[in-house]
């Protein structure tokens, strides 16, 4: 890729001199530099903030209380209903943030300090209730930093670049997670297993926050536009009469995602009875696992990304994603061996990736309004977030009514995912009109 324009955004000269994007001009391209360390910032927020969903939570959940799998439900999907809750008010505050170091900046850093703070506090928590509300303080601050990342890409990035930016952030958003388990495979210790990859997610947040400045904020016009009740209550909700393309694709993404986390949130658990091995042994397997998926997500996320850009064409490829999940789901609900597990998650790992790249491209063509991009991001993200707090709060359900004997059974949970992704795919791919 050319560097076209310098780390802070600039085409002509430094970054005090450039006035931000309009929604009229649109956002300049981006260069290389820039690039390079937001994707770095997204491997370390993903591999501090996924972790400990896919692995942690599980393993130190399991030292307090063991063969107690739905605590795990309980305390994730109350900690996504908290953020839900605090997101759109985070993304309307961060649209009026008025510092020297931009809009976006002070949420990236901030949450990224909360969210190593709490991390250490759940290592070393002595109780079930402690470590629910230590996962509600880190998730506070990992999903603010993630998000900022994410409104960033909506701020800086021009469409014909988003499909490309999309992909290498879907890819690190991937691998991170992976990287942090192979981590969590070889740290000694509690408290090791979730701090370093929080402090090397801090490490890389606060890199790009100093490389890649943003125009000074107290320049926007919404930075001086008081927030009164009103706004604030309708940070929460959108008009999908209005903007049916954006409501349509919320609506996608909410089902394909509901799926996914019916798939993933119990992973750690499930390869636990697939494979006949205490929990405390499934990290080896799932890093391996893991770290062949990476290849298959760079090719899905890059591939699908570059490609969409190239081909000028997003919502085939958001289908081809669904597919390829469902494919994935019914080969890992049958899978009794380590050979087919691999496969299944393998092909997991690229649909996502195919998937959740030109996707969040076609979210950000549909924005109804640039100017308030934190508050429309927020709203995107809710089509990922309540999923994530439905599903291990519903899953449980599927399992129990599904499940005869002492074997919780699994494959009805896949399948159940399968259909939702397809679900998902079919009504992006029909119903959004102005993206093609």
């Amino acid at each position: 890729m050319q560097d076209e324009t310098p780390l802070s955004g600039s085409r002509t000269g430094p970054a005090t001199a450039l006035e931000p994007p309009t929604p009229a001009t649109g956002p300049h391209r981006v260069g290389r530099g820039y690039l390079i360390w937001m994707v770095a910032a997204n491997f370390g927020v993903s591999m501090a903030y996924v972790l400990p969903l896919t692995y942690t939570l599980a393993l130190r959940i399991d030292q307090l209380a063991p063969g107690r799998e739905e605590v795990l439900g309980y305390v994730t999907g109350i900690a996504q209903a908290v953020y839900l809750v605090a997101s759109p008010l985070l993304g309307t505050w961060s649209d009026r943030t008025r510092s020297p170091f931009g809009r976006r900046q002070p949420f990236l850093i901030g949450g990224s300090v909360l969210g190593l703070l709490a991390l250490t506090a759940i290592s070393l928590a002595p109780n079930l209730l402690l470590i629910g509300a230590g996962w509600i303080v880190a998730m506070l601050g990992w999903a603010s930093a993630s998000q900022a990342i994410l409104t960033l890409q909506a701020d800086r990035v021009p469409e014909e670049q988003r499909g490309k930016v999309s992909g290498l952030t879907a890819v690190t958003g991937q691998i991170g997670p992976v990287v942090g388990i192979g981590l969590a495979a070889v740290l000694p210790g509690t408290l090791l297993v979730f701090v370093v990859p929080g402090v090397l997610g801090l490490a890389l947040a606060m890199t790009f926050a100093v490389r890649g400045a943003e125009p000074d904020s107290p320049t926007t016009t919404r930075a001086a536009e008081p927030v009164s009740l009103r706004r604030i209550l309708a940070s929460y909700v959108f008009n999908p009469r209005k903007h049916p393309d954006f409501g349509w694709n919320w609506l996608g993404r909410f089902v394909f995602f509901m799926g996914l986390y019916f798939n993933t949130t119990f992973s750690t658990f499930f390869y636990s009875q697939r494979l006949d091995l205490p929990v405390k042994e499934v990290a080896g397997a799932v890093a391996t696992v893991g770290m062949v998926g990476i290849v298959a997500a760079m090719a899905g996320a890059v591939g699908g990304g570059f490609l969409s850009d190239k081909l000028g064409r997003r919502r085939l490829f958001t289908m081809i994603g669904a597919l390829l999940f469902i494919c994935g789901a019914v080969v890992e609900a049958f899978a009794y061996s380590f050979p087919m597990l691999f496969v299944g998650s393998v092909l997991m790992q690229l649909a996502i990736a195919v998937f959740s790249s030109v996707d969040q491209a076609i979210a950000m063509a549909v924005l109804p309004d640039r100017a308030e991009a934190g508050r429309y991001m927020a709203m995107v993200a809710f089509s990922q977030k309540i999923p994530s707090a439905l599903a291990p709060l519903v899953a449980p359900v599927i399992i129990a009514l599904s499940t005869t004997g002492d074997t919780k059974n699994y494959t009805a949970l896949y399948l159940t995912g399968a259909v939702f992704a397809l679900v998902g795919g079919l009504l992006i791919v029909t119903r959004v009109r102005s993206v093609r």
